[in-house]
């Protein structure tokens, strides 16, 4: 990583009907994602599984850590211990949670007492980098045998989530593979002038292979679209 990038926690407007500031940052209030709730809702033959639920962990593409109310460190997968480490500026993790990651959850705990009947989501960005944009969201996962809620804290590479909807869109849309090249920068947040460098092709060129690629798209959304070949 490079010495002089500097950490930074972007503001967002909290939200929950209203708005509510529980710290020193803002955060944002909503319904939990689908599949965060499902990891309260294995089927029972699954339960006393743990290879069956770490198998589905270590699946996820994004990172996930499951934390106690006290910081301590109970599981984490794969890609949740490379953002740690990003996180925490390269440093080894050695199972010590980030500061941006425990605030977001000191919120969260924060909140136990004002949203106790309501499902909370806290959601933060952390700011590395252009490329390296992090997207933290905490919730509480309240297991039947167990004595005490945890935190789930699930971690989003940005740019690698924008880049893997990108793919899927080269095939949705059926681009040729020159236009999934040009589609893939575009998405990346490159310039006409980037893409054309990048490729070694005329601006003229990327807008063109950028038109073609807007009238697929277009066809794809409707099937009932008739593109207009005219000149």
């Amino acid at each position: 990583m490079h010495p002089e990038k500097s950490l930074s926690l972007n503001n967002r407007r909290a939200r929950f009907s209203s708005c509510v500031d529980l710290s020193d940052h803002s955060i944002q209030f909503k319904a939990p994602p689908i599949m965060l709730s499902q990891l309260e809702q294995v089927k029972p033959q699954f339960q006393s599984s743990p290879t069956f639920i770490q198998g589905v962990l270590e699946g996820l593409t994004d990172g996930i850590l499951i934390l106690s109310d006290q910081g301590e460190w109970i599981y984490h997968n794969y890609y949740a211990h490379c953002i740690c480490q990003k996180l925490n500026q390269g440093e080894p993790v050695l199972h010590q949670v980030p500061d941006v990651i425990w605030r977001s959850c000191q919120a969260l705990i924060d909140s136990r007492d004002v949203y106790s009947s309501q499902p909370v989501v806290i959601e933060s960005e952390v700011t590395l980098g252009t490329s390296d944009i992090y997207r933290i969201r905490v919730r509480w996962l309240v297991l039947e045998d167990s004595q005490r809620p945890y935190l789930v804290v699930l971690l989003e590479d940005r740019c690698q989530s924008l880049q893997n909807q990108a793919i899927a869109e080269t095939i949705l849309y059926d681009l040729t593979p020159r236009q999934a090249e040009v589609w893939l920068l575009y998405r990346a947040g490159f310039k006409y002038q980037q893409i054309a460098a990048e490729l070694y092709i005329t601006q003229n060129t990327v807008k063109r292979h950028l038109k073609d690629i807007r009238m697929k798209q277009r066809m794809a959304m409707d099937s009932n679209y008739e593109p207009d070949y005219a000149v």
